[in-house]
């Protein structure tokens, strides 16, 4: 005794229904798989530290009111200047399109 494919569908929908499954009588590639999994979105934020403030943030919210003194950048700022002195630094940005161009013809 066969049973009509109707009633197998109408079978397969209430039990998708019961279970919370998705009705798919054609086994199309619908992605639920991907959709089912757990958002991955708040265990990436949590694993990174949170950002404190640093000076550059201080600055911006009072602006000129404080003395601010960043070692870092002090030392950043006092090795740029050991290095220029020495001739190593970076070259200077070209400001116009003729100081660009003025060096495009030269070949070594």
């Amino acid at each position: 005794m066969t049973v009509p494919r109707s009633r197998m569908l109408d079978l397969m929908k209430v039990q998708c229904r019961i279970f919370s499954h998705t009705f798919n009588p054609e086994g199309l590639r619908l992605g639920n798989k991907v959709l089912r999994q757990r958002l991955k979105g708040p265990v990436l934020a949590a694993y990174y530290p949170r950002k404190m403030a640093t000076f550059k943030d201080l600055q911006k919210a009072y602006g000129n009111q404080y003395e601010n003194f960043d070692e870092e950048q002090e030392d950043r700022l006092e090795k740029i200047k050991m290095i220029k002195a020495r001739g190593k630094g970076a070259p200077k940005k070209k400001r116009t399109a003729a100081e660009s161009k003025k060096f495009k013809g030269k070949k070594r």
